[in-house]
């Protein structure tokens, strides 16, 4: 049964109408409807704001490294440390690592790159964060829907937004009505802001409808693996940070790993690498276990034990790929733009930014009677703000890293150390870049096949019992949320030109291949295990993988990520 079928049979949806509907209570989802009460507050109006989280909870699917530029939470919550925020532990010191395979080479402090400097910023757990966010948007008169996805994008007779429709309930897994079935709702909206994170579901669809992306550079991605360890308190060393470029990675891809020391002898630590690598038989996975066993890495976590795991894509955030954030009806803000700033490894203050200044446009439009049009302050008053400031300064750091680790390296470090001694404050310069991540792979016999270790489940593991911990679950008695648009691509192209790279870049098994009883092979997708982190949307070469969202609730329920 399609879904117009069960609508025309089980519907009319109910409707609510709400001035903002905000998809995604991360800290950029979070950061708007707070912003949008206290401007009401202030002006003596009333604006009535809902956000819908596909998460069992907030926070439930928030994953980041994290170190927290305070700047945008200062001007959103000046008084947060009186009320409790989760930023308790300072940077207290920079490592800026180059590995080889068994030695590290510390940057002396004197040569780090500005974008590497955390003066004044707080490692945190960003799910912890975005609890205590939603509490203060709850206190404000928010309503916080979590357990709902949004699943459609529903649009008024002149194509502007009207808002969006929740999923429906109790679909099984051959697509038909269950015992448990319930129709969705539909949520109507002056304005609709999504805040659904990097390679948003429906923020994929706006941007390809409203051509939000014309004359823009492809966005680029890379996918993070992380996890959390509670460690020896001997090793503890609260607020280090420490980053690291060069091994394990051998063929001048971008990435590199982040280990930063909580409070409380905790660890969070993890690898990060972009989407546009060329060897299928990478795994991004295994590079982040083998990583792990380097000495300098190894020395943190010994004796210690690991009590969290999860993944995610993230954006590399170039203003150059920036889309147009605005279109009839609503806007886009967080990483579903891509403010994320890759040089800085920071995400969650362009989010809450970003936030602010739609709401701000919000707020301005509906205190004048205005709904469903273009809320162009926003970008406007982006352009003027610290936030675009910032980005703009670090707009090469991937693309000069896409000519090689050396030339990245350099080069960050004559536009992130030199030109500032000297008073520029911007590189004169701008790259671009042409091409789109899934375009990258090269086929799998012209690169050298990659042989990982074994997991030792010590120090490193394997997926499933990472999966484990992650604390994942769905509705099993539900349709598979990673769609084909073709059935047969997966062996015919995927496995037969690339070696099955999805079976390597997806961090949580989803994807195998198995043999039929004709020993002929088949792509067996294992919906169960995934964490939700959109890579296998991003990376596919054919594009044949479509991320649709399933029930809500399920996925990671991370803890203290």
């Amino acid at each position: 049964m399609t879904p117009q079928d069960i609508l025309t049979q089980f519907g009319p949806r109910e409707a609510m109408e709400y001035d903002v509907v905000i998809i995604g209570a991360g800290p950029g989802g979070l950061a708007t409807a707070i912003r949008l009460k206290q401007l009401a507050q202030e002006k003596g109006q009333e604006i009535n704001v809902c956000v819908l989280e596909k998460g069992s909870e907030p926070g439930a699917h928030i994953l980041s490294g994290a170190v927290m530029d305070p700047r945008a939470m200062n001007e959103l919550i000046p008084d947060w440390k009186a009320l409790g925020a989760p930023l308790g532990q300072p940077v207290t010191g920079d490592d800026l690592l180059v590995l080889s395979e068994t030695g590290a080479t510390r940057t002396p402090d004197w040569l780090i790159p500005r974008n590497f400097h955390n003066d004044g910023c707080y490692v945190v757990s960003l799910s912890n964060v975005v609890k205590w966010m939603a509490a203060q948007a709850e206190g404000l008169g928010v309503e916080i829907f979590a357990g709902f996805t949004a699943a459609e994008v529903l649009y008024n007779d002149d194509g502007s937004v009207k808002g969006v429709a929740t999923g429906n309930q109790g679909i099984g897994k051959d697509g038909e009505p269950s015992d448990s079935f319930q129709l969705g709702m539909e949520l109507h909206a002056k304005y609709t802001v999504f805040a659904e994170g990097a390679r948003g579901h429906l923020g994929k669809q706006l941007i390809s409808k409203f051509k939000l992306t014309e004359g823009k550079d492809p966005q680029t991605y890379a996918i993070g693996v992380k996890e959390l360890w509670e460690i020896d308190p001997a090793k503890a060393k609260p607020g280090l940070v420490v980053h690291t470029s060069g091994w394990p990675i051998a063929d001048g891809s971008f990435g590199g790993g982040f280990l930063y020391h909580l409070e409380d002898n905790k660890v969070t630590l993890g690898f990060v690498l972009g989407l546009d690598y060329k060897n299928p038989w990478m795994s991004p996975f295994e590079e982040m276990q083998r990583w792990k066993t380097h000495p300098s890495i190894r020395a943190h976590l010994e004796g210690g034990k690991r009590i969290g795991y999860g993944a995610r894509a993230i954006n590399n955030g170039t203003p150059q790929a920036l889309p147009k954030t605005v279109f009839p009806g609503g806007a886009l803000i967080g990483c579903d733009a891509g403010y994320l700033n890759a040089a800085r490894i920071k995400g969650s203050h362009a989010a809450i930014k970003s936030g602010m200044l739609a709401a701000d446009a919000a707020c301005e439009a509906l205190l004048a009677g205005r709904a469903h049009d273009e809320l162009s302050s926003y970008p406007a008053n982006f352009d003027k703000s610290w936030l675009h400031e910032e980005l703009d300064q670090t707009r090469n750091f991937k693309l000069w890293f896409k000519k090689g680790q050396l030339v990245g390296t350099v080069m960050t470090g004559v536009e992130q150390w030199f030109l500032p001694k000297v008073g520029v404050a911007s590189p004169p310069w701008t790259l671009h870049g042409s091409k789109a991540d899934h375009t990258a792979l090269l086929p799998a016999d012209q690169c050298p096949k990659i042989d990982y270790p074994k997991p030792d489940g010590k120090l490193t593991f394997d997926r499933l019992s990472s999966v484990f911990i992650s604390n994942t679950n769905h509705e099993e008695n539900q349709p598979a949320h990673l769609t084909l648009k073709d059935d047969s691509v997966p062996v015919q192209i995927n496995l037969a030109r690339y070696a099955g790279p999805e079976s390597r870049y997806c961090p949580a098994g989803v994807y195998e291949f198995v043999k039929n009883p004709d020993n002929s092979d088949r792509l067996q997708i294992n919906a169960q295990n995934c964490v939700h982190c959109k890579t296998c949307d991003i990376k596919d070469p054919t594009q044949n993988i479509v991320w649709v969202t399933p029930e809500g609730g399920g996925g990671p329920n991370y803890s203290g990520m």
